[in-house]
């Protein structure tokens, strides 16, 4: 044994979380047993979050090192009614190109133009595209040959581009 240690083992491993649970979902400090109390963001948090009440939205929480965070809720696309020759090309992979999406979309029909939009400070993809098609027929049958297609590993959303009055009613 080294002279400088005291020849007692710590009763906590290294790595484990010194807060517990108690039986009503109350995080305590496992040593002192004593309730740790919520910051004021975490209590204004949980006061506008899921209150239990019918048509709020529940907030879900991971707990990092005893601090209870509302994780993010994951939102399902809208799917937008073609009614226009644009499509919305969203799940896109980061890796995609202009010139990919050109060829995936011209085995449906004729394209006129694809764009993947980017970050303007260091043109990288936000994961999203429009592919202007010829005709609207043309981009209806794009739309039921690619929704839910698998591209570069991810299922594409395919569905019409919302239009200029669409952004002015939402």
């Amino acid at each position: 044994m080294n002279s400088h240690s005291s020849g007692r083992r710590s009763r906590r491993s290294y790595g484990g979380s010194r807060y517990r649970r108690d039986g009503r979902g109350r995080q305590h400090d496992a040593r002192s047993k004593a309730p740790i109390k919520k910051t004021f963001w975490q209590r204004l948090a949980a006061f506008f979050g899921g209150n239990g009440k019918a048509g709020a939205r529940p907030v879900t929480t991971s707990t990092t090192r005893g601090s209870e965070q509302p994780s993010r809720l994951l939102r399902k696309p809208e799917s937008v009614e073609v009614t226009s020759p644009r499509l919305y090309v969203g799940n896109l992979s980061f890796d995609a190109t202009e010139s990919d999406l050109f060829e995936l979309f011209n085995g449906v029909g004729h394209v006129q133009n694809a764009e993947v939009v980017t970050y303007r400070h260091n043109q990288r993809s936000k994961g999203f595209a429009f592919v202007q098609m010829q005709t609207v027929d043309e981009a209806k049958r794009a739309v039921e040959e690619l929704h839910d297609k698998e591209f570069l590993g991810r299922k594409l959303v395919v569905s019409g581009a919302k239009s200029a009055e669409h952004h002015a009613r939402d």
